[in-house]
């Protein structure tokens, strides 16, 4: 009896190390050119991480600030999946491909001291925004076979799934929405304004709402995010914060509760099951 547990136990594990995630840069030319003295045309780029096993559901995601991605390999899919970045592993074992999306190479600049230089609220409430991403998709759909589309934002990310869920309407399954960004900078309010009334209920796809019940960003309230939140708000409690308030490794960012993050939100897209507290 024992050499077959041993043997199931070999035969399980190597399923589950099987269900890797294998980076693919794909671009869409998305019709329009930019460039004053020489023209160019403006492609929307992305990192699909397909699973070994094969999936029809994928989901975008779109980082934090400055909000840019700056693809240019597949190798650069890491360093924009905020706290989602350790956990690749999970989505594949679940059948999920992550895409990790980019602003358009007429949108795609940053200026020293990772500040935007474009691809602000101007763009990403507009309708060019979502006919970029309809460009992704048809891709997705038509050469991966995805049909079934999730769209994601983390902290300034949800300017964009904000948007996206409102302008791509019933197009996509759902949205996921991580610390939500609900105030924008005083000095700069090119960036943020744009959902500090932002309606959620105008959203006709399924809604995730994730975010840290201490996070202390100013421009992300947890009390704001509870305030509009409808039976589908998960609210992290514990973990770890360190370095700024707002960066990559506090609370903000789901610190030391990262894994448990990443479950629910699998869970979530599989099954619409919310729990209302994680990570005590």
């Amino acid at each position: 009896m024992k050499w077959l547990l041993g043997i199931c136990t070999l035969v399980c594990f190597s399923h589950l190390a099987a269900q890797t995630m294998t980076p693919i840069l794909i671009e869409a030319d998305v019709g329009r050119d930019s460039g004053i003295f020489s023209k160019s045309p403006v492609v929307q780029r992305a990192i699909l991480l397909k699973p070994s096993i094969p999936t029809n559901t994928a989901l975008l995601f779109y980082r934090g600030w400055s909000g840019i991605a700056n693809i240019k390999t597949e190798s650069d899919w890491k360093r924009n999946l905020n706290y989602l970045q350790n956990n690749t592993e999970l989505f594949a074992q679940a059948g999920i491909a992550l895409v990790v999306m980019d602003c358009p190479s007429d949108e795609n600049s940053v200026a020293p001291g990772n500040k935007p230089l474009g691809c602000n609220d101007d763009y990403r409430s507009s309708a060019r925004h979502a006919d970029d991403v309809r460009k992704i998709t048809a891709l997705l759909r038509d050469k991966y076979g995805i049909t079934n589309i999730y769209v994601m934002g983390h902290s300034y990310g949800t300017i964009s799934s904000k948007w996206l869920a409102k302008n791509l309407g019933n197009e996509i399954q759902g949205s996921i929405h991580s610390a939500s960004m609900t105030v924008a900078s005083k000095y700069n309010r090119m960036y943020g304004s744009s959902v500090e009334s932002f309606d959620m209920s105008s959203l006709r796809a399924p809604v995730l709402n994730i975010h840290h019940g201490d996070d202390q960003c100013e421009h992300t309230p947890y009390a704001t995010v509870v305030a509009y939140s409808k039976n589908n708000l998960i609210t992290v409690k514990g973990g770890e914060g360190t370095g700024e308030v707002c960066g990559g490794t506090h609370l903000h960012s789901m610190g030391g509760r990262e894994e448990v993050s990443t479950k629910a939100i699998i869970q979530w897209i599989k099954t619409r099951q919310v729990q209302a507290t994680i990570g005590e």
